[in-house]
């Protein structure tokens, strides 16, 4: 799909969706540049509402609905181990849950800092969640992490003095159905915010995503050749960040396939306790196995036994190469490359995702770029209605 030529992916309806995974390592590059211009300010930023909590930790909300949730899934795990954890809490809740029951999600007496992750910034829950969390919230801080510069979010976010606005790349601002890019943007982006690594640490980081994701396009054809075997049901199993990864990645086959490929997501070791009953031999299982040679031990123990029980289609492992690696086929990255920590990994894991579900959704003979037949299930969310919260 990488090296097809435009008009031939028009025909297919998939010029949009695979011209935007493959752009991703040139955003990638794009997002360390636009958070190297805002860096001072984004830390006098943080440091207020530090200033703000008056010797309270921070509560630090992921937020978003959908995909924009995944995001904070996704970090939440490694910032937790690599962010500021002395002055700051992070937690990933979803605006559907924060709207639907604020008291549940929202603390009055707790300063917070709502990171909002939105693609458009359209979406009537982003706006929501922020205007009650100014309710609610005695000390409350906002900042939009978003793609569209003309958004509803980011343009609330230029208005207020308590809130800032992190632009991602134009490009990432995703024209197709499924977002691809503005993940991993938001991701990035994110990380790049909390993470305390160093910057120049941070910059090897994206240099060293940029070539896998590279490197993921040129070796389209061996994904193909997964996608060719006899299946209906795929699963994704990973842990820390990656565990929150699968949520993602299970989504985009489900997106771009509109559900005619059944999905089941969850941690290497929760795996095991039911969800493992999906698998049968119509069944494809992707493992996204970590750097950290500890955690690898248990994402390659499940991989391993469901191998064993010789009851799914295929078995394959996502990775780096490490000490211990997986005996079954794998899609493994070339040696030569740094490990990266799966906060990071998690871009160039989400690449292969991506292609996967790309090439499935043409395999059954969906239109990746608008794959809802019927039109029920929108690009930007409509049909909610949001209540007067009192």
């Amino acid at each position: 799909m990488f090296t097809v030529a435009k008009e031939k992916l028009e025909q297919l309806g998939a010029e949009i969706t695979t011209r935007e995974i493959r752009q991703q390592p040139e955003l990638w590059e794009e997002t360390i540049e636009g958070y190297q211009t805002l860096q001072t300010e984004l830390a006098e930023f943080l440091a207020e509402v530090r200033k703000q909590a008056q010797g309270k930790r921070t509560r630090v909300v992921f937020t978003g609905a959908g995909t924009s949730q995944y995001v904070g899934d996704t970090v939440v795990p490694y910032l937790r181990k690599h962010g500021n954890i002395q002055e700051f809490s992070f937690e990933s809740i979803g605006t559907t849950d924060i709207v639907a029951e604020p008291q549940e999600y929202l603390i009055k007496e707790e300063p917070t800092l709502l990171v909002s992750f939105a693609r458009s910034g359209n979406s009537p829950e982003s706006l929501a969640a922020v205007e009650i969390a100014n309710h609610v919230v005695d000390t409350i801080h906002h900042l939009s992490i978003t793609c569209a510069a003309e958004g509803q979010l980011a343009q609330i976010s230029k208005s207020d003095a308590n809130s800032f606005l992190f632009l991602m790349p134009a490009r990432s601002n995703d024209d197709g159905f499924a977002m691809t890019g503005s993940f991993s943007c938001m991701t990035l982006g994110a990380l790049l915010t909390f993470d305390q690594t160093a910057l120049a640490e941070k910059q090897k980081y994206v240099a060293t995503l940029s070539s896998l994701g590279k490197e993921v396009l040129a070796r389209e054809n061996e994904i193909k050749k997964i996608v060719e075997l006899d299946f209906d049901r795929i699963v994704y199993v990973g842990s820390g960040s990656l565990s929150g990864l699968t949520r993602e990645a299970q989504l985009k086959i489900l997106e771009l396939t509109a559900g005619k490929i059944a999905t089941v997501f969850d941690s290497s070791m929760g795996f095991r306790h039911g969800p493992k009953s999906f698998i049968n031999e119509k069944t494809i299982m992707f493992g996204f196995v970590n750097n950290d040679p500890y955690t690898r031990d248990y994402d390659l123990d499940v991989l391993e036994e469901v191998r064993g029980d010789e009851i799914a289609s295929g078995v394959f492992a996502i990775t780096q190469p490490g000490e211990r690696n997986f005996s079954g086929n794998k899609f493994e990255f070339a040696a030569d490359a740094q490990l990266l920590p799966d906060g990071y990994l998690a871009l160039a894991y989400v690449m292969v995702a991506q292609t996967v579900a790309l090439l499935t959704s043409i395999k059954v003979a969906n239109k990746p770029d608008t794959p809802s037949p019927t039109g029920t299930v929108n690009r930007v969310v409509k049909g909610v209605t949001i209540h007067e919260y009192k």
